[in-house]
């Protein structure tokens, strides 16, 4: 960060620490994230558009979101192992690899049965790329760098979900299959990550070689109440995150008689909104002595935005949700991360970091399929417009109640070990 000024710019905007931005492994990493973020935040916009050439309807159109992320749930675990086996590079290019290609193939399917097939194998590639990423970051920072440079790859994820989907918006509208391309960028990255990234960890070092890399240390983590109630909390935030992406381009389309191209900027104004968010995390965890305030503020957000999006009655409305959902997002997200990246040793952490991200991602698979039962359940009393609006705002709000629930059980734990 240098130039006339430059330094300082920046500096202002992303906080002290924004100097590990000229770090080239944090680039790369950086860059290997622009993918997996598309995995959801792109089909956004474009999934009311998708019912009637895949011949799906309301009701499961929500389950091209919950067959990506469903896999992850599987695959996840195994990527962690392999990535603390094996190490960190490989299972990042092969996932990359494997994201394009799954992704770019949904271009040219007809029926909603392969594409669901399709959706379930990309969520493979995810499962191989973001906590990889994640765990990679916690190989090369600690302390405050660590939660900066987390923000930092949420930001670029929101950056990218700010671009894409509008972009997606733009092309659905010429043919379907359009925004499906997109992901073929994946491959060119692999490529780029393969010639240059410089693997963070130490292979040849066995976990069972230093008592806090043992498996025993591993399973007393995972029975540990603070640990749970973190993973716990990660898992909530996606409810509401969850729900307007599911659902965004229905309310926009049935409820506000808007296009593909509004659902694409509201989720692109979300998506902007937790890039900053996220950016500002570094220096939210310098300011505050804990994590609680900021992690409370965050869920209160969640809260407000599903509300304020799925009871809006005129766009301004669903924007003012929209920012709100974002912000609370980017926060809440990328502080569950740092704290339990932080909590496993080096040889243990991929495999740690990615338990609690499949049970993110397991809450991710459900919240769709949750909001359709909802609203399957509601519409015969409620009619389909109240009974989206219904089902989304509990589900969202739900999130939001469970992760400061969950935050209050880790300061409570804490207190008592004093």
């Amino acid at each position: 960060m240098t130039g006339i000024g430059g330094g300082r710019f920046w500096d202002r905007l992303l906080g002290p620490d924004a100097r590990i931005l000229s770090d080239p492994s944090l680039q790369l990493i950086l860059l290997a994230n622009l993918m997996p973020p598309l995995g959801t935040a792109m089909l956004s916009p474009v999934l009311g558009v998708l019912i009637d050439p895949l011949g799906a309807d309301a009701t499961n159109i929500g389950l091209m979101l919950s067959a990506f992320t469903g896999s992850s749930i599987l695959f996840i675990p195994l990527s962690g192992l392999a990535a603390d086996r094996v190490g960190r590079k490989p299972v990042i290019v092969f996932g990359l690899v494997w994201f394009g290609l799954t992704g770019t193939a949904l271009a040219f399917v007809e029926t909603f049965e392969w594409a669901l097939v399709l959706r379930f194998a990309q969520g493979i590639g995810f499962a191989s790329l973001t906590p990889v990423l994640i765990t990679s970051i916690g190989d090369l920072y600690g302390g405050r760098q660590e939660a900066a440079a987390q923000g930092y790859r949420f930001m670029t994820s929101g950056l990218t979900q700010t671009a894409f989907p509008l972009l997606a918006g733009i092309l659905v509208g010429v043919s379907w299959r359009y925004p499906f391309l997109i992901y073929a960028l994946a491959l060119p990255t692999a490529l780029i990550v393969q010639r240059h990234f410089v693997e963070p960890m130490q292979t040849g070092t066995s976990a069972a070689q230093s008592p806090d890399g043992s498996p025993a240390h591993l399973g007393a983590l995972l029975r540990s109440a603070g640990p749970i109630a973190l993973a716990v909390a990660r898992a909530s935030v996606m409810l509401p995150w969850f729900g307007f992406l599911a659902y965004n381009s229905i309310v926009v389309l049935d409820l506000l008689d808007g296009s593909p191209a509004l659902a694409g900027i509201l989720t692109a104004l979300a998506s902007l909104s937790y890039a900053f968010s996220a950016s500002q995390v570094g220096r939210l965890a310098g300011r505050y002595p804990t994590e609680v305030p900021p992690l409370i503020g965050a869920n209160v957000a969640l809260i407000l935005g599903s509300i304020a999006f799925f009871a809006a009655s005129a766009v301004p409305f669903a924007v003012v949700g929209a920012i709100l959902l974002g912000g609370g997002f980017g926060v809440a997200l990328t502080m569950y991360r740092s704290v339990i990246t932080s909590l496993a040793p080096p040889q243990l952490r991929g495999g740690f970091v990615s338990i609690a991200e499949s049970g993110g991602r397991a809450a991710a698979t459900a919240t769709p399929v949750a909001v359709g039962a909802l609203v399957a359940i509601g519409a015969p009393q409620l009619g389909f417009g109240a009974a989206v609006q219904a089902a989304g705002a509990v589900i969202g709000a739900a999130g939001g109640v469970i992760g400061i629930a969950a935050v209050l059980l880790v300061t409570r734990i804490e207190l008592d070990r004093y």
